[in-house]
């Protein structure tokens, strides 16, 4: 969900009752990978859970809601759709999976909030593809030209769309395909423009002595000659605050178009005095949230905790003491921060879905956003190896190859979700390479070699089919990117052929003996120990001796830490090559 200038200015505190942290007790396990379980795991149950989805879905039954049960998220679509922005996306997905699987009519909606205004330039923005660009690399004057203007008036600055707004939310939506996440987008220029918003504005500015009584309670701006709608200026086209008067017989309101303040500038009104339809504007966020559960009759809406405090109580109180509703059941998620970093497009902190799609299999991110919302977590993607192996470990317990109750029981219930088959739960273990491994074969290009290193190693079955080998070697060129945007090191080429390369006579006579030492089958930690040994025995500088061995390998000076890399390695492949031949 988002929020536009309606920041709270003063907060107050919600009832245990309408708390939005229903999942703080739940959480247990020291990763944080179980929610709270109950001894068979079974997603029906109204006991302890073993996914965080379930206790979700619990609550929102108690409610016993019409169907199609509808879970909303939300945003204002500013600047990159990145994946903080997914966040509401993915939860919702879970709940809506588990639902579906229980019977229930799902619709997962997800909401654009795209007549607000533009308050300022983004710093970087996404092409069609997910791939940031800097404002140097778009039309920015379609952008500059527009503050102060619904996001839905403003041009592509792609020159793809029909408006800005179109092209964020498209990202959105084909991160949510990326995924298989079946969500509908839905404009909330055009819940306006359809009448959607009538009987909910109408119902807001027939009362206003009701409605600033509210919302004086969290926001100091709110007097007696406050009107909470914002017409779009005939004019100019940007949003206004000040409403002179109000029609309700004829659904229409007078205003003036005026200055807006967004932090320490000023965006300038033109003036104009006109009239505006209830069509032709907006209500403020804290009146807009409420109002779309309302229109779209939600009942589960997940959101961050930085909403929690300041507009999810306001929302509560719009939804009973203005629209007479029950606010939707509610959960508060925690950040997630990347990189040991916030994420923030403006500092440039952000990554899409897409990139990480490039360096990750979907089931390994839906993976990341099954954990329990509660845990604040640390995408890092120098160390995007850990999350992998993480999932491997996790996807081994649903399998029965793991000794951990609370894991087992985690994936048992979860596994299916993740890797979308909840109404076909997958009943052979896919054959996954470790990931650092599959980065050591991205160091390769030939794909017989590597298919041959991996069969060397164990981790492809001799009687593995055609099918099931593509589909395991189909991570080597995830990890090879990894290693790319990373240049950690397993950012290098082994040549195939053997590099153009003389030593001198002490440097080749250790490469030979280091070539018996690995043919007598020693691993890797041995081989980089005796590495060092060798060198000394030949009086060869130790540097020297492994620029050798990289010259060899990677026709290059330097590279991997050599002998766990070459542990890695057929060994045959290995031998040959440490002697010099073809």
């Amino acid at each position: 969900m988002s929020a536009d200038d309606d920041a709270p200015d003063a907060e107050a505190d919600s009832t245990p009752a309408d708390s939005p942290h229903i999942l703080s007790e739940q959480a247990r396990g020291a990763d944080g990978e179980v929610g709270a379980g109950d001894e068979t795991g079974d997603g029906g149950g109204k006991g302890f859970h073993a996914f965080w989805a379930d206790v979700v879905a619990d609550e929102i039954e108690a409610r016993d809601p019409d169907e199609p049960i509808v879970i909303k998220g939300g945003v204002s679509p500013s600047g990159v759709a990145h994946l903080g922005n997914f966040n509401e996306i993915i939860r919702g997905y879970f709940v809506a999976a588990v639902l579906r699987e229980r019977g229930h009519e799902v619709r997962q909606v997800f909401t654009s909030d795209d007549k607000d205004p533009l308050r300022k330039l983004p710093r970087k923005l996404a092409n069609a593809d997910g791939e940031i660009v800097g404002l140097g690399e778009v039309d920015a004057g379609a952008l500059g030209r527009n503050l102060g203007k619904p996001y839905t008036a403003i041009p592509d600055p792609f020159g793809e769309r029909e408006s800005y707004a179109a092209h964020f939310a498209a990202l959105l939506k084909a991160d949510a395909d990326r995924l298989s996440i079946p969500v509908e987008m839905v404009s909330n220029t055009e819940l306006y423009a359809d009448g959607a918003f009538d009987e909910v504005t109408r119902t807001v500015l027939a009362d206003l002595d009701g409605v600033r009584e509210v919302l004086s309670e969290y926001q100091d701006k709110v007097d007696g000659e406050y009107v909470p709608f914002n017409p779009v200026c005939s004019e100019c086209g940007k949003i206004t605050e000040t409403v002179t008067s109000v029609d309700l017989d004829a659904e229409t309101v007078e205003y003036v178009c005026t200055d807006m303040d967004v932090g320490d500038n000023t965006i300038e009104g033109c003036g104009h005095e006109g009239t505006a339809t209830f069509r032709e504007g907006k209500l403020p966020w804290r009146l807009e949230w409420p109002g779309q559960w309302d229109v779209l009759g939600v009942d589960f809406e997940p959101f961050g905790k930085d909403h929690a405090e300041g507009s999810w109580p306001s929302g509560v109180d719009v939804a009973r003491r203005v629209f007479g509703t029950e606010p939707p059941v509610p959960m508060v998620y925690e950040w997630f921060t990347l990189n040991g970093e916030p994420l923030s497009s403006s500092a440039g902190n952000i990554v899409t879905v897409p990139e990480l799609l490039e360096l990750l299999e979907p089931a390994v991110l839906r993976y990341f956003f099954a954990l329990h919302p509660k845990k604040a977590r640390d995408l890092d993607i120098e160390r995007l190896d850990q999350l992998v192996d993480r999932f491997d470990r996790f996807e081994r317990a649903y399998f029965g190859e793991v000794d951990d109750e609370d894991l087992t029981a985690f994936a048992e219930r979860a596994y299916p979700f993740v890797v979308g088959r909840a109404d076909d739960p997958p009943e052979e273990k896919p054959v996954r390479l470790p990931y650092t491994f599959a980065a050591v074969l991205g160091m390769v290009d030939d794909p017989d070699f590597r298919e041959r290193l991996a069969r060397d190693e164990g981790h492809i079955p001799e009687d593995a089919s055609d099918e099931v080998v593509e589909a395991a070697l189909a991570r080597v060129e995830k990890a090879r990117s990894w290693a790319e945007r990373t240049g950690n090191e397993y950012d290098y080429r082994l040549q195939t052929e053997l590099p153009d390369a003389d030593f001198d006579d002490d440097i080749a006579a250790a490469l030979d003996d280091l070539a018996d030492f690995v043919a007598a089958g020693h691993d890797g930690d041995a081989i980089q120990s005796e590495m060092y040994e060798t060198a000394r025995a030949h009086d060869v500088e130790v540097s020297d001796f492994f620029a050798a061995g990289y010259r060899l390998f990677f026709d290059d000076t330097q590279g991997p830490r050599l002998g766990e890399f070459l542990g890695e390695l057929e060994r045959d492949y290995v031998v040959a090559r440490l002697r010099r031949e073809a």
